[in-house]
C-alpha cells in the first residue's frame, strides 16, 4: 500500500513537470500528459499501472463533473440549451448508431449489439482537452461556452447507450420499447435524485453554523452522495452530479460565505488540475496493457480498425456540427434561436474540437471479461484497443491542429468585448455606490474622514471610467493596459516593502501577512481581467 502510494506521488510530480513542459511548448497539457504516459509505458517502473474503472468512475468522475458544473454559467447554459441538448443526446445517439453500422460492417463477427457498444464508448468528445485549447486562443466565448455545457450531458447519454448494448450483449435480447422508456427513466430520475441531495446540501450550507472548511469539506462530499445514491438505485449518476451541481453553484452567493468562496475556487482548481491530469497520464500508461490482451485479429489490424472508427467520428461530428447550422437557420423562422446564422466558421471548429478522453477509456475497462462462467466476452480486447487508438488519434491530431484551425479562420465574435462589458459594470457600480452614500449617509461622511477618503476614490474611478467609455479607437483600452502594467510593478514594490517591514521584531508577522494575502488578491483581479482581454 504505502508503495502504491509512493508511486503515485512520483506520478504527480511527473504530471508537473509535463503540465510545465505543455505551457513552454504552448500546447494543451492533455496531449502532452497522454504522449508522456505513452513513454512511461516502455519503462518498468509504471507499466504495470492499470486504470481502475470503479476507481474512475466513482473517485474521478464525481468531483470532476462536479468542478465542471459549478465552473458552468447557468445563465450561458440556458442560452445555448437548444444547441447543447442536441449535442448532449441526440447528436450522442446519432454518432452511436454510425459507429454501430460502421463496425459492424468492418469488423468480422461483430454483431450490432457489439456496434452500439464501441459506438456508446466512444461517442461522448472530451471537453477538458478542448477548452484548455481554446483558452489559449482567442475563441468566441460562444464555442468555450457551448463545449462546456456539452460535456456536463454527453458523458451521462453515451454511458447510458453503453449500459443498454452492454445489457443486449449479456443477455442476447434487446427490446427497443423497453430500452426508450428506461432511458427516459435513467435520466429524469437521475436528475431529480441529484436536485434533491443538491437542496439537502444548500440547506446545510445556508442554515447550519459553518466555517470555510467545513463548506470545501461539504463541497467535496456533495458529488459522491449524488452519484452514489443516483447509481445505487440504477439511475445516470453523472446527471446526478451535473444537475446537483449546477442548482449548488447558481445558490454559491446565498449558501456560501465570502472566504468559503475564494478559498473553495482555490482549493477545487488545485484538486480538478491534479485529478485531470493523473486521468490523462494514465490513460497514456494503459498501452502495454491493452496490447497485451489482443487475441481475436493481429494487434496491426485492430490499430487499422482503431483509424477507421477514428476517421468515422471525425466525419459523423464535423457532419452534425455543419447539419446544426443548416437546422438553426431553418428553425430560427418558427422558434426564437440564440444565433440565427451562426456561419460556417465556428461549427466547423466545435466539430473539429471532439477530442475523446478519459470517460471513454474508462467505459471500455468496465466491461466484463466473462459473460457467464467460463465464456469471455467477446471482443472484449479488441474494443480497448479500438477506444484507446480513438483517444490517441483524437487527442493527437485534432489537439494539434485545432489552434492552427481557430487562427486559420479567425471566427467572428459579435458579442461585446470583454473589457468594454468591464468598464461599464465598474461605472455602474461606483455610480451606484456614490449614490448609495449620498443618500443614506450624506451628514455621516463629511465628519468622518474615513468616509470622506472613500468617497473621493469613488468619484475619482467613476470620472476614470467615464472617460474610458467615451475614448474612442484603441485609446481607451491602451491606457487600461498601461495602467494595468504600472498597477501590478506597484503591488511588487509594496509586497517588497511589506516582507522587508518583516524583519523587524517591532511588527507583527500576522499582520504583514494579512496586507500581504491583500495585495495577492489584488493582482488576482488583475491578472484575471488581462486573461479575459487577451
Amino acid at each position: 500500500m504505502q508503495s502504491q502510494f509512493i508511486e503515485y506521488v512520483y506520478l504527480v510530480f511527473i504530471i508537473v513537470g509535463l503540465v510545465m513542459l505543455a505551457n513552454k511548448l504552448k500546447l494543451a497539457y492533455p496531449i502532452v500528459l497522454v504522449l508522456g504516459g505513452l513513454v512511461l509505458s516502455f519503462t518498468k517502473a509504471f507499466s504495470h499501472i492499470a486504470i481502475d474503472p470503479e476507481l474512475i468512475f466513482f473517485i474521478f468522475l464525481p468531483p470532476l463533473l462536479y468542478e465542471a458544473a459549478w465552473q458552468t454559467s447557468w445563465k450561458e447554459f440556458w442560452k445555448w440549451r437548444r444547441v447543447i441538448m442536441s449535442f448532449a443526446f441526440p447528436i450522442v445517439i446519432l454518432t452511436s448508431c454510425v459507429v454501430a453500422l460502421a463496425s459492424h460492417a468492418l469488423i468480422p463477427g461483430f454483431t450490432l449489439a457489439l456496434g452500439f457498444l464501441l459506438g456508446g464508448i466512444v461517442s461522448p468528445p472530451d471537453a477538458i482537452s478542448a477548452t484548455t485549447i481554446m483558452r489559449q486562443v482567442k475563441v468566441p466565448k460562444v464555442l468555450v461556452s457551448v463545449a462546456e455545457g456539452e460535456s456536463l450531458l454527453n458523458d451521462a447519454s453515451s454511458l447510458i447507450v453503453f449500459r443498454f448494448a452492454l445489457a443486449a450483449v449479456i443477455t442476447g435480447q434487446f427490446h427497443f420499447s423497453e430500452a426508450a422508456g428506461s432511458f427516459f427513466l435513467v435520466i429524469i430520475m437521475g436528475t431529480l435524485i441529484g436536485l434533491l441531495i443538491g437542496l439537502v446540501f444548500y440547506v446545510i450550507h445556508r442554515w447550519l453554523p459553518t466555517t470555510p472548511s467545513i463548506e470545501i469539506v461539504l463541497s467535496f462530499l456533495a458529488p459522491y452522495c449524488m452519484y452514489y445514491f443516483a447509481e445505487r438505485f440504477h439511475f445516470s449518476g453523472v446527471l446526478a452530479v451535473v444537475a446537483g451541481g449546477l442548482l449548488l453553484s447558481s445558490k454559491r452567493q446565498h449558501m456560501l460565505s465570502y472566504k468559503g468562496r475564494v478559498q473553495g475556487y482555490n482549493v477545487w482548481s488545485t484538486i480538478g488540475f491534479v485529478l485531470n491530469g493523473l486521468v490523462f497520464l494514465l490513460i497514456g500508461l494503459q498501452l502495454p496493457v491493452i496490447t497485451r490482451r489482443v487475441e481475436e485479429v493481429s494487434l496491426v489490424q485492430a490499430i487499422f480498425y482503431g483509424l477507421v472508427i477514428s476517421l468515422v467520428l471525425i466525419i459523423t461530428r464535423l457532419l452534425s456540427t455543419i447539419g446544426a447550422m443548416f437546422f438553426t437557420r431553418f428553425i430560427s423562422r418558427f422558434i426564437t434561436v440564440a444565433d440565427k446564422n451562426p456561419g460556417w466558421k465556428i461549427p466547423v471548429i466545435f466539430g473539429w474540437a471532439g477530442m475523446r478522453g478519459v470517460v471513454s477509456l474508462a467505459a471500455a475497462l468496465s466491461i466484463p471479461v466473462l459473460i457467464s462462467e467460463g465464456q469471455p466476452f467477446p471482443y472484449r480486447n479488441l474494443i480497448l484497443v479500438i477506444t484507446f487508438v480513438v483517444i490517441l488519434v483524437t487527442l493527437v491530431l485534432q489537439g494539434l491542429t485545432l489552434p492552427w484551425l481557430i487562427r486559420k479562420l479567425n471566427p467572428p465574435d459579435n458579442a461585446v468585448p470583454e473589457h468594454e462589458q468591464e468598464m461599464v459594470i465598474q461605472k455602474k457600480m461606483n455610480h451606484y455606490s456614490l449614490q448609495y452614500l449620498e443618500d443614506k449617509y450624506g451628514k455621516e461622511h463629511q465628519a468622518n474622514q474615513h468616509l470622506q477618503n472613500l468617497r473621493s476614490r469613488l468619484k475619482a474611478e467613476l470620472d476614470f471610467f467615464k472617460r474610458e467609455i467615451e475614448a474612442t479607437g484603441n485609446t481607451g483600452d491602451d491606457s487600461l493596459k498601461e495602467f494595468q502594467r504600472i498597477y501590478l510593478e506597484l503591488l511588487e514594490e509594496q509586497r517588497r516593502l511589506l516582507n522587508k517591514m518583516n524583519r523587524y521584531a517591532e511588527f507583527n508577522e500576522e499582520l504583514i501577512r494579512k496586507y500581504l494575502s491583500l495585495i495577492d488578491i489584488e493582482e488576482f483581479k488583475v491578472r484575471e481581467k488581462q486573461l479575459w482581454e487577451a
